[in-house]
């Protein structure tokens, strides 16, 4: 599939800054960051469903300081 977008020329610019640091072509420099993009927003929204139930549980979470103490207690 191809695309294309219109940019200012400081956009442009700046996209062609960011391509040549991480050794890429532009049309990969926007692919890379797209996906990266979509990935973190799945990841965030993922994390805040688990949030979610975990909280909904009613379960509460226990300090480290005192896990260890629990198990200094079995052994």
């Amino acid at each position: 599939m191809t695309f294309s977008i219109r940019l200012t020329e400081e956009e442009r610019n700046l996209a062609e800054s960011y391509a040549r640091l991480h050794s890429f072509s532009l049309s990969e420099a926007f692919k890379r960051t797209l996906f990266e993009k979509i990935e973190d927003e799945y990841d965030i929204a993922v994390a805040e469903s688990a949030y979610k139930e975990y909280v909904d549980s009613g379960r509460k979470s226990t300090s480290v300081q005192d896990f260890w103490s629990e198990l200094d207690e079995e052994i």
